[in-house]
């Protein structure tokens, strides 16, 4: 079963950036997802399983940054202008892509993501 490991997050002043990682037993497409307290998951950023696409939430699209490193065994996703609205607890999920949507991103997280890692918590305060 593929296994995701995320880094931990932490406490980020506003305007502050923070790098979260999260490692993949087997090379899949991938996406970070977030849900603060009450509220639904949302925010997506997603690279595929080749990393030659990326997709983003409109409420992250410009900030975040979403990367794979040289073996592409570990996404990042670089947090850059965080913002109090940005605390959730951050979510690393995965899907295998079906042979026509290999260099493609999913953004519907209950349905399209099959996996996902334990969550870590970001906060945005000052």
């Amino acid at each position: 079963q593929l296994q995701l490991v995320e880094s931990w997050g932490g406490l980020v002043q506003p305007g502050g950036s923070l790098r979260l990682s999260c490692a993949a037993s087997v090379l899949a497409s991938i996406g970070w997802f977030r849900q603060a307290s009450g509220k639904e998951r949302e925010g997506g950023s997603c690279i595929s399983r080749s990393g030659g696409v990326t997709v983003y939430a409109d409420s992250v699209n410009g900030r975040f940054t979403i990367s794979r490193d040289n073996a592409k065994n570990t996404v990042f996703l670089q947090m850059n202008s965080l913002k109090p609205e940005d605390t959730a607890v951050y979510f690393c999920a995965a899907y295998f892509p079906s042979p026509f949507r290999q260099d493609t991103c999913l953004m519907t997280p209950n349905r399209d993501y099959n996996y996902w890692g334990q969550g870590t918590q970001v906060t945005v305060s000052s």
